[in-house]
């Protein structure tokens, strides 16, 4: 049983391939997604095993430090597979689950595309995590929009996504007074305070735009990012024949949120080994919060790097 809950924000800096292992389509490497909302997705091990290679990567080179810090991967994670002892991590990564998602726009280069279902997930997992705020979730019909920034319409209170046209939802300040104080709540929390996400934080807080949960789902499906690939024949230099793949990928800027578990050490107590849930909770919090990770595939291609934040626990 796990004693301390948190969240996990993740924010894709890069363009990220978490993998499906199998194609069903005309993209040949599609990335994860859940069955129900189609929603791209992390699965929880891919997180783990991203967490415990970070993790590991950060230890230092001395060698007393080295085998202290192998012995707390194996305390926090579990040890590796055919060794000898064999238990449960004291550390539990779910699924992470799309909070927003960037969309070209016709102004200001794109926006931060969310709906309502996307938002009230994301409220529930705060709420787990004994962080949430008291959000109100906005309604909007189809082929309408609710946006915070004027500058992002045309003439008609016309919003140009890609190739299609909404029309904004007029709101009372009560409405976008609720949404303001949520994206402002959103992107202070998920992104680090650094000076290097200022720019973002502004936009997140500004270029929110909310979108039917039917609109949203038709972007997160059909407007990732597809990259052509093609293997290379080593005798003549060029392209092998039917050697053409598409790949898929999250596209940056992408904002996700998983929930976090940490309980108490399954190592043997005689050992003097064991953590509690809350130093536990700590060492993982100090280990990636602010922290760049690599997740997915394609990491020798700069793939994957994506920017923890731990709220809760």
């Amino acid at each position: 049983m796990f004693q301390k809950k948190a969240v996990m924000f993740l924010y894709a800096v890069s363009p990220v391939h978490m993998g499906a292992g199998s194609a069903t389509g005309i993209i040949d490497n599609p990335i994860q997604r859940e069955r129900h909302t189609c929603h791209p997705c992390f699965a929880g091990s891919g997180i783990k095993g991203a967490v415990r290679h970070g993790f590991e990567a950060i230890g230092g080179d001395p060698a007393i430090a080295r085998a202290r810090l192998r012995s707390d991967i194996e305390l926090l994670f579990g040890p590796e597979a055919r060794t000898g002892e064999l238990h449960a991590g004291a550390v539990s990564f779910g699924d992470a689950q799309l909070v927003a998602f960037p969309v070209r726009c016709l102004k200001n280069g794109y926006v931060y595309a969310t709906c309502p279902q996307a938002l009230a997930r994301t409220k529930r997992l705060l709420a787990l995590a004994g962080a949430g705020e008291e959000w109100e979730i906005p309604t909007v019909r189809e082929g309408r929009c609710i946006v915070l920034n004027p500058a992002l319409l045309s003439p008609g209170k016309k919003l140009h996504l890609e190739a299609f046209e909404y029309v904004a939802d007029d709101t009372d300040d009560s409405v976008t007074g609720k949404l303001s104080t949520l994206a402002k709540d959103l992107a202070d929390r998920a992104l680090p305070q650094k000076d290097g996400y200022a720019f973002f934080r502004n936009k997140l807080k500004t270029d929110l735009v909310v979108l039917s949960d039917t609109d949203f789902a038709y972007f997160v499906e059909h407007a990732t990012l597809v990259e052509p690939h093609v293997r290379i024949d080593d005798s003549t230099g060029t392209a092998a024949d039917g050697g053409l793949f598409y790949t898929e990928n999250l596209p940056p800027e992408s904002l996700l949120i998983a929930p976090l578990f940490a309980g108490r050490t399954r190592a043997d107590k005689q050992n003097g080994d064991e953590m509690e849930a809350a130093e536990v909770m700590l060492k993982i919090r100090t280990a990636i919060d602010g922290k760049t990770l690599q997740i997915g595939g394609d990491a020798t291609t700069g793939r994957g790097l994506v920017v923890a934040r731990v709220l809760g626990g």
